[in-house]
């Protein structure tokens, strides 16, 4: 697979990313969004309620937004903002109210649709149940489908670390970005790689040669 180096590789990519997440966890039952890359300085991605945001000829859809300043993150963690959003657009379309205090504070319910999607969840005080990491299952589901990080991001701000993965999570400023959940092995001769959970001894059958992480 070519790099996701261009700004049109990569909204290409995410539509397939939807369609890989809405299978694995959702049945396919999440018809195809707008998905777009836009300015969110504080959240990594945002779902739109109205079910019109866009609209063509062949008919309306809802939106949801991937943040251009933070699409460069490990990709395990742009899929779980990505299914964050879904789990957002899932419980739309299912009568559930997972938000509140205009539609910053996620509540229990999203807690435990999350949950069970695919995602990990924590507590702010101010945001509620809104912070969430990708689960072991959504790790595996990463390096089973061979994703690829995104090699291209949005110059926007600096000075900041984001809290939070849903729409108005908030900022603080002084910590470290987080690291990737995954380790990436890579062979020294044809380049071919691979992503593991744990560190593991790999041989490229190709080339004979032992896989060497890449820091």
């Amino acid at each position: 697979m070519k790099e996701l180096t261009s700004y049109n590789r990569v909204a290409g990519y995410l539509n397939k990313l939807f369609d890989l997440l809405n299978e694995e966890y959702f049945e396919s039952s999440l018809s195809r969004p707008t998905i777009t890359i836009q300015s969110t300085p504080k959240a990594y991605g945002n779902f739109s309620l109205r079910d019109d945001t866009w609209i063509s000829k062949n008919g309306k859809s809802h939106e949801i937004n991937i943040g251009a300043g933070t699409i460069a993150r490990p990709i395990e963690e742009v899929a779980a903002t990505l299914l964050h959003e879904m789990v957002h657009y899932y419980n739309y379309e299912n009568g559930i109210q997972d938000c509140s205090r205009g539609n910053t504070y996620h509540n229990k319910r999203f807690k435990a649709c999350a949950e069970s999607h695919g995602l990990c969840v924590s507590y702010s005080d101010k945001y509620g149940w809104s912070h969430t990491e990708p689960s072991e299952s959504l790790l595996d589901f990463v390096i089973g489908n061979g994703l690829s990080d995104i090699l291209i991001n949005r110059n926007e701000f600096s000075g900041f670390q984001i809290t939070g993965t849903g729409t108005h999570s908030g900022t603080f400023a002084g910590t470290e970005p987080k690291k990737s959940s995954s380790r990436k092995y890579v062979c020294p001769c044809c380049r071919m790689s691979i992503r593991a959970t744990r560190e593991v001894r790999v041989k490229c059958m190709d080339c004979d040669e032992q896989l060497v992480l890449c820091e």
